[in-house]
């Protein structure tokens, strides 16, 4: 059983997809359940900003299916924007519920289904550019940048806390994606930038976990 966020287009869509050919049952997190038209999918209202929505949602799964093996955290915005100085708070505030508050959340009510079997798995869509050792900081986008660090915080955080529960929570970058928030330019598809959070959901119980992965490799946050 598999939940996912912002299935709807992009890496989402594709992520479901590939989730729900692989035989998983797939809930499709939405804003909008219309915008849900895959036969193998499961619909679900889900706004990640919204905590009653993400409840609602877990316990939809919990009553329908009885158990949750995995959640990826996918749903996400870019808002282009300059230096921080240059900045519209509202546009950080928002990036910050959406990217980080909102699979915060998401895991914070499901980590009791996930937690009832030994390895339970959460997958977070990060980016290169939240990879804050690796010398990739400065160059914009700063409320985008400091959300996907606290992706990895995150990350960190449900692997020290949970591990020894049976917990498997890992980050993936994607690359450069052609969707909506990556633009036409972008060099990948979205059913390449779902190859690697399907590879770590599908993760057996003793795994890697607490890493950061970019093309099923292990990469330095």
């Amino acid at each position: 059983m598999a939940l996912v966020t912002g299935a709807t287009r992009g890496i989402g869509a594709a992520i479901a997809a590939e989730l729900a050919a692989l035989g998983a049952t797939v809930y499709a997190g939405a804003r909008d359940t219309d915008d849900v038209d895959a036969p193998d999918q499961q619909p679900v209202e889900l706004d990640v900003t919204e905590e009653a929505e993400i409840a609602a949602a877990v316990d939809r799964v919990d009553g329908e299916a009885g158990r949750l093996d995995v959640v990826v955290n996918n749903a996400g915005v870019f808002p282009r924007s300059g230096p921080l100085h240059t900045t519209d708070t509202a546009d950080l505030d928002h990036t910050l519920a959406v990217n980080l508050r909102g699979p915060t959340l998401v895991a914070k009510h499901a980590l009791p289904l996930l937690l009832e079997r030994e390895g339970g798995r959460v997958v977070t869509l990060s980016s290169g550019l939240g990879r804050y050792t690796s010398g990739e900081m400065g160059g914009d986008y700063p409320p985008y940048r400091l959300s996907k660090v606290g992706v990895g915080g995150l990350t960190a955080y449900l692997h020290g806390e949970y591990a020894d529960d049976g917990l498997l929570a890992n980050a993936v970058s994607p690359g450069w994606v052609a969707t909506d928030m990556g633009g036409d330019a972008a060099p990948r598809s979205p059913e390449t930038g779902a190859e690697t959070p399907v590879y770590c959901a599908r993760f057996r119980p003793g795994s890697p976990a607490g890493r950061l992965w970019k093309d099923r490799e292990r990469i330095p946050w």
